[in-house]
């Protein structure tokens, strides 16, 4: 600790970007005093798997992610018939698919679950009853490969041809079924939709994957009207329109149609400007079928428009809430300093001193957040926002896990501006402080005589001395600080308490500064 006049004013001279970066640092404290716990697995048979284990949760994660991928190619397969033996690539990987999902149904047998009670059920034979009893069913329909049977059948235009081809479609689309695993694995991605822009991505997707569904139906209704012989429909007029006109015909139609591409994109581009009520015209219905669709089309996507841009604007809401709680603080500031003429120097340091604090704790008030919290868990979250102080002093080594939880309890953190007063000369020693950023002045009949920084302590020692002191100097900050103080009759509370601890800690403890003496 050097004490010269030369270095004290080299400090007091420091500029505001280095004192941001000593703001910045205050935070980035390591995690090494957590007090640790063990938690013991529920003992299982060596076949049953917990629900809630690593390898379930990743596993859940590849269900979902397959999931999505069937709610987009199941309705694209059946309106479109994009599988044959042409097509293996697909033929392959939806079977890969349908071979996972078997394996999930596998491993349901063997996975634990939670009882009405709120138990964990890891009995295999009431776990397998409860299986076959709830989903076993629905997954089991889903899982089956009906493309691969599919793949086989000869495209024909024989009326019984086409119509095992639609029962065969049918059954295909049983595989939507296992979009309801989506409720059964939704826990996975609850914790994420708190964040604004993974449910702004969670709804975009929902709105396209609908779309996506209705440019399905949409292509399907055209080819219901072909089959019905109607001629003036949107394909026939999308064909005409787009290479040249043609003859259609019972007979010569299936030839006819655009390349499946080229349909899906329109069928996409149709329902797209449907539901976002841009609707240019160059596609349209006109068939009674087509037109019938497209109004339930237009109910359904006025709610769900509706929805989701409802929800978007609660999003940046949320995103701006911030922002404009610390304008709305700033603008009470400064009529609060109006009304009552509040000099000027001391406006600017109480301005600087808000938007200082607001910096590092981002508007979020610590003790709101800790109450929160029941006893044991605020105990925990005190120790954490504390561990700095407790890891850099040897006085805190000897400490127990309920010692320090006493102790950071009754901590408190304190963010100063340059050329705030922590102590002023004269006043009662109430507490000790112990620096863990920034840099602080102690002066003594305006002179100053130390200057203290990060991983320093002072105040009393009113562990030692009785009576109640007065402080013999001031303490100025030179920079941004943060301190972390505990009051005197707190402290003592503890040290009375755990006398082991206490001992130690009049022993270990190091003031880099006594304020009591001059």
């Amino acid at each position: 600790l050097l004490r010269t006049p030369a270095l004290c004013s080299s400090l007091a001279s420091l500029s505001y970007l280095d004192l941001n970066l000593h703001r910045l640092q205050a935070l980035s404290l390591h995690a090494d005093v957590l007090p640790q716990y063990k938690q013991e697995a529920p003992k299982t048979p060596p076949h049953i798997i917990l629900h809630y284990s690593a390898f379930k949760t990743i596993w859940d994660w590849i269900i979902l992610i397959l999931t999505g991928y069937t709610a987009v190619m199941v309705p694209f397969n059946v309106a479109f018939k994009f599988k044959t033996m042409d097509d293996v690539s697909f033929i392959v990987t939806d079977s890969i698919v349908d071979v996972i999902f078997f394996i999930d149904i596998v491993l349901n047998f063997h996975t634990t679950f939670v009882g009405p009670n709120g138990e964990v059920i890891s009995d295999p034979s009431i776990i397998r009853v409860n299986y076959l009893k709830g989903w076993f069913v629905i997954d089991l329909l889903s899982c089956l490969p009906y493309d691969v049977f599919n793949a086989f059948q000869p495209e024909s235009t024989d009326t019984i041809t086409i119509h095992q081809g639609g029962i065969s479609s049918l059954f295909s689309a049983l595989k939507v079924v296992r979009l309801l695993r989506i409720g059964r694995v939704a826990r996975k991605v609850d914790q994420y939709l708190e964040y604004g822009a993974a449910l702004l991505i969670l709804m975009i997707f929902g709105f396209v994957l609908l779309a996506h569904w209705m440019a399905c139906v949409w292509y399907t209704i055209g080819l219901r009207d072909l089959d019905l012989e109607i001629w003036y429909g949107w394909i026939p007029r999308l064909a005409n329109d787009s290479l040249e006109p043609k003859n259609w015909t019972k007979n010569t139609y299936q030839s006819l149609l655009p390349d499946k591409s080229m349909a899906y994109l329109t069928s996409l581009y149709f329902t797209l400007s449907l539901l976002t009520s841009v609707g240019f015209g160059n596609i349209a219905p006109y068939t009674e079928g087509e037109k019938a669709v497209v109004v339930v089309f237009m109910l359904l996507g006025a709610l769900v428009y509706a929805t989701i841009f409802g929800n978007v604007t609660t999003i940046f809401q949320q995103m701006y809430a911030s922002r404009a709680r610390y304008h709305e603080m700033m603008n009470s500031i400064k009529e609060f300093i109006k009304i009552h003429d509040v000099p000027r120097e001391l406006g600017e340091r109480v301005m600087d001193y808000v938007t200082s604090s607001w910096a590092v704790t981002k508007g979020i008030d610590t003790t709101k957040v800790l109450n929160y919290c029941p006893k044991d868990m605020k105990a925990d979250l005190s120790v954490h926002l504390n561990r700095k102080v407790f890891n850099e002093h040897p006085a805190f080594r000897l400490a127990s896990d309920g010692c320090l939880r006493s102790l950071a309890i009754n901590f408190s953190t304190v963010h100063t501006a340059p050329g705030d007063l922590i102590f002023h000369q004269g006043e009662s020693l109430d507490q000790l402080c112990f620096v863990v950023s920034g840099s602080l002045e102690v002066i003594q009949d305006d002179e100053v005589v130390a200057i203290l920084g990060k991983g320093d302590v002072f105040g009393d020692t009113f562990w030692r001395e009785a009576p109640l002191g007065q402080s013999a100097a001031s303490a100025r900050a030179l920079t941004y600080c943060d301190l972390h103080c505990i009051k005197r009759d707190s402290l003592l509370e503890v040290l009375n308490f755990y006398q082991a601890f206490s001992n130690s800690f009049a022993r270990n403890l190091v003031l880099t500064y006594n304020m009591r003496h001059r």
